[in-house]
């Protein structure tokens, strides 16, 4: 189980990976905001992070990176507009988790093939078992 300090790295994670258009969209802070209800964060503790990032803690257990990286990718397709610069800082955001490259690529490569480039978590799950084992 994660402690409050990673659960606010990753939300501050997550809120500068959106934020990287320069914007916070309302369906962006909606959906971030579940997220931090999803973690017993309250709303103030949220909205302190987005003026006030905390400093990135690395994630122990493999499974939470793994769910941290989906997380990612459903904020990314959110509105629908994937930029080259997106899909290279959620590479880098994955890397700086220590999840394999080639998983990573995979993951990318793929989403475009599913309804709304949501990667079924399983099929996630599966990616990232291969290059793991």
């Amino acid at each position: 189980m994660m402690n409050r300090q990673e659960k606010l790295s990753l939300l501050s994670e997550m809120i500068a990976f959106a934020q990287s258009d320069d914007s916070l969209k309302s369906i962006e802070y909606n959906f971030l905001y579940s997220i931090a209800k999803q973690l017993g964060i309250s709303k103030e503790d949220f909205d302190y992070l987005i003026e006030h990032p905390v400093t990135y803690v690395h994630l122990k257990s493999h499974s939470e990176r793994i769910v941290q990286f989906h997380r990612l990718v459903l904020l990314m397709n959110l509105d629908h507009k994937v930029s080259s610069k997106q899909l290279v800082k959620i590479h880098n955001f994955g890397l700086r988790m220590g999840l394999s490259h080639e998983s990573i690529n995979r993951v990318l490569d793929l989403m475009d093939s599913f309804p709304n480039k949501i990667v079924p978590p399983d099929f996630l799950i599966d990616i990232f078992k291969v290059q793991y084992n």
